[in-house]
């Protein structure tokens, strides 16, 4: 598995899957678009082929640690990643650093969830049909996470520490909302991209009484961080016979 380059394609890391949050204040919509390209090579030319822009995550972090707190929810939310037709849904879920994760298995055989990579540590070990696990993801970052019985299941969870955040659409817009005034670090993280541009990780935004367009945000493809994975062991996957799970 890669390193932190697929989780923190910018700088630091944070946003996605739209969680309300409630901040102090008024705030800003902070908007942006992103360009996914894919550089391939044909004939000895290399040329650009569009790939989607959907699920970037884009997430501000503020420079002044503990300037701008998001208002305590009275009821925390409850956050779930369901196994079900061997798929994790969603495939994509952010969280705030803290955030208890439920997995409920839907399916009518046995599940094994783990993640030994990057962000959260852990192994659920082999549970049955109708039942549930959970993991407090107490640590910022991406974990990326498995079944080790089926090796086409795998997910993220992305656990961030600030409120401002948003994912992009299939069209690639991005919008981050109720972004109060002060001055943040910009952060962008792809599953399958990196920034085109390097210098655009240590881009500071300022944020005032006006809504603010970040212009476009160029990512080139790269390889797909849930692929060719190994099992908890570190070993190779056993092809499986007519098994009923």
């Amino acid at each position: 598995m890669r390193s932190f380059r697929g989780w923190m394609i910018s700088g630091c890391w944070f946003l996605l899957m739209g969680v309300p949050v409630q901040v102090h204040g008024e705030g800003v919509e902070v908007s942006g678009k992103i360009l996914m390209t894919t550089l391939m090579q044909a004939a000895g030319k290399k040329h650009k082929d569009v790939s989607s822009a959907a699920n970037v995550v884009v997430w501000l972090s503020p420079l002044r640690p503990g300037g701008v707190a998001p208002v305590a929810s009275a009821r925390q939310p409850i956050y779930r990643l369901i196994q079900k037709d061997k798929m994790f849904t969603p495939h994509l879920l952010v969280v705030p650093i803290g955030s208890q994760v439920e997995f409920p298995n839907q399916d009518p055989f046995f599940h094994n969830v783990f993640s030994l990579f990057n962000g959260k540590r852990f192994d659920l070990g082999l549970y049955e049909s109708g039942t549930s696990r959970s993991v407090r993801f107490d640590r910022e970052g991406v974990s990326y996470i498995f079944c080790n019985i089926h090796p086409e299941m795998g997910a993220i969870v992305l656990a961030l520490n600030t409120p401002y955040y948003g994912i992009s659409g299939e069209n690639g817009f991005v919008a981050l909302h109720n972004v109060p005034a002060g001055s943040y670090r910009l952060n962008v993280w792809s599953e399958n991209g990196q920034l085109a541009n390097p210098d655009m990780s240590q881009r500071i935004v300022q944020v005032s009484t006006e809504a603010v367009h970040l212009g476009d945000i160029s990512l080139q493809t790269t390889t797909d961080a849930l692929a060719h994975h190994k099992n908890k062991f570190g070993e190779e996957y056993q092809p499986t016979r007519e098994q009923k799970y």
